[in-house]
């Protein structure tokens, strides 16, 4: 028998901890529910999640810390609930290291249908195919450049993988926005998407890779071929 997927779902309101539980049972997602980040953490740190909801507002510490310390230490993808809409609120979250959000108020079906979408995107497929870039190498679970490993989230990594894929070609905006959400172009698109391939870069230098993510004016953004200018 197949064991459903397990879901950390974080919250301060009793209510809503319901709704999003609920919205994950309809999907086949099991959940361990948590109020505050530092239960929360407890329950990270001694279980084994599939995706971890969390939402923005939290008492004490908030849910983006989380997300931050999260990162650090696992891929998992983490979908964000927050109350705020703004581009720059969900620049906020991709700056964390989340996968995706919904914004509230929303509908128990969205939350699922998102749940479910990215815990299936980020699932290992057997036998993946690994994309080697000179030092980089990028396979489906995991980066390395010269055998070190890359700190990237499910998502970052989605991305990466597929400007290596172009073997040294652009990318299309729309192609990589597909590629990380699964969403056509629209408003603010892009500086999500600026926003999560500046973490790639970042990790990128730190390991001697400093140019290696070029953009391409009106186009999209490429990895050029090592040893090119």
């Amino acid at each position: 028998m197949e064991h459903p997927h397990l879901a950390l779902v974080v919250d301060d309101e009793p209510q809503m901890l319901d709704i999003v539980t609920f919205a994950l049972e309809t999907q086949g997602f099991a959940s361990v529910s948590a109020k505050d980040a530092e239960s929360a953490w407890s329950l990270f740190r001694n279980r084994r999640f599939d995706l971890v909801v969390l939402d923005v507002m939290l008492p004490q510490s908030s849910g983006l810390s989380l997300c931050r310390r999260i990162r650090e230490v696992s891929a998992v993808p983490v979908l964000l609930l927050t109350a705020k809409s703004g581009v720059q609120d969900r620049i906020a979250g991709l700056e964390a290291g989340a996968d995706d959000y919904v914004t509230k108020p929303f509908h128990p079906r969205e939350l699922a249908l998102r749940a479910e979408a990215i815990v299936r995107r980020t699932a290992v497929a057997p036998a993946p195919v690994e994309l080697v870039h000179g030092p980089l190498r990028v396979g489906q679970d995991a980066a390395t450049v010269h055998g070190r490993y890359l700190h990237l989230s499910a998502l970052e990594l989605r991305l990466l993988r597929r400007l290596a894929s172009a073997q040294g070609q652009p990318v299309s905006f729309r192609d990589l926005l597909l590629s990380g959400w699964q969403i056509d172009e629209g408003p603010g698109g892009r500086e999500m998407l600026k926003t999560a391939l500046y973490r790639v870069r970042k990790a990128l230098h730190g390991e001697g890779m400093p140019r290696a993510i070029r953009a391409v004016r009106g186009v999209g953004y490429e990895l050029p071929h090592p040893g090119r200018d």
